[in-house]
């Protein structure tokens, strides 16, 4: 059931599927195949088994970390003597480009919002917190578009201490994919939920230390909990070149979409599209930045080429 390194210690217990499976006990799976039909990304792969077996489970621990996290809150405030607003959870999920780090989102979302007590359970992505294209273009970082220089860091940082003061309501900025920019004016509102999901690339990444000592902080500081979803890279390039096909009479097809002039393309010339896109992008992007963070999760969901999770490690605590 453990994994160990060369010198015998890992921080990591790792579970087959069929062990993790078993660990979902009692509870009820409260979402139809229809809802969970809705919820898959395309060409990403969601059935009835993979949420009983994965998610399930998850949701299970993710109720005993909450529980246990609201009654340490509760016993500060009496040992402070505060009556500080309530603290969202928040649930961090990383990974690259393709790996289905979306499904997985909205999956935890519909299951966690779904306990007897129905806690409060929003989602946003980081996607809204990247530069505007036309920021992109004038910064020269079109081609870095999802690194982590491309995202307006401070107001990320500010959206979540806002979240973790217990403020009300706090505004996110809407990305579309269909138009592939941050949308002007426009923004989701996130009051006080009970539980609160951020989805995105680089959500784990920390950048270089102070070395005066300084307090800097990162995304994941505001995290309670944090997946990776992991996958092998030729897998992802598969996942990516496969994806990318399929849109091509979907998503890009919109004339108002920003990738509409791929529409067309033939399936060899939309291979050979993606697949530069990926080396040139994506391929970088993980190696320098999302893969080294893998290690900081909490919990890691790693992929076999089925789209299917093979095995789950979960940090000891």
């Amino acid at each position: 059931m453990e994994q160990r390194t060369d010198d015998g210690l890992s921080p990591y217990r790792i579970y087959t599927r069929a062990q993790w499976a078993a660990l979902r006990d009692d509870t009820p799976m409260t979402l139809t195949s229809v809802e969970v039909a809705q919820m898959r990304s395309v060409h990403d792969r969601l059935d009835m088994a993979e949420v009983e077996e994965i998610y399930l489970p998850l949701s299970r621990l993710l109720s005993l970390y909450v529980a246990a996290t609201q009654r340490l809150h509760r016993a500060q405030q009496r040992f402070l003597g505060t009556e500080d607003a309530k603290v969202p959870y928040i649930i961090g999920v990383a990974g690259s480009v393709a790996v289905g780090k979306s499904t997985t989102a909205r999956v935890l979302q519909a299951l966690l919002a779904r306990w007897p007590n129905v806690p409060k359970v929003d989602l946003i992505t980081t996607d809204g917190f990247l530069f505007p294209n036309a920021v992109l273009e004038r910064e020269q970082l079109m081609e870095k578009k999802g690194f982590p220089e491309s995202y307006d860091l401070p107001a990320l940082l500010r959206f979540l201490s806002d979240i973790k003061a217990g403020r009300r309501p706090v505004r996110a900025p809407i990305y579309s994919h269909l138009i592939y920019d941050v949308m002007p004016n426009e923004t989701i509102e996130i009051d006080r939920p009970e539980i609160l999901i951020v989805e995105g690339l680089n959500v784990l990444q920390t950048g270089r230390l102070p070395k005066e000592g300084k307090a800097i902080p990162f995304v994941s500081d505001f995290f309670d909990f944090s997946v990776y979803l992991d996958a092998d890279e030729e897998v992802l390039k598969n996942w990516y070149v496969n994806r990318f096909l399929a849109l091509r009479g979907t998503a890009f097809a919109n004339p108002k979409s920003y990738f509409h002039r791929y529409s067309r393309l033939s399936d060899a010339e939309a291979s050979a599209t993606a697949t530069s896109i990926w080396s040139r992008i994506n391929l970088v992007n993980l190696h320098e930045n999302i893969l080294p963070t893998r290690q900081r999760a909490d919990l890691i969901l790693k992929k076999g080429a089925s789209h299917l999770v093979e095995d789950v490690a979960l940090r000891r605590l």
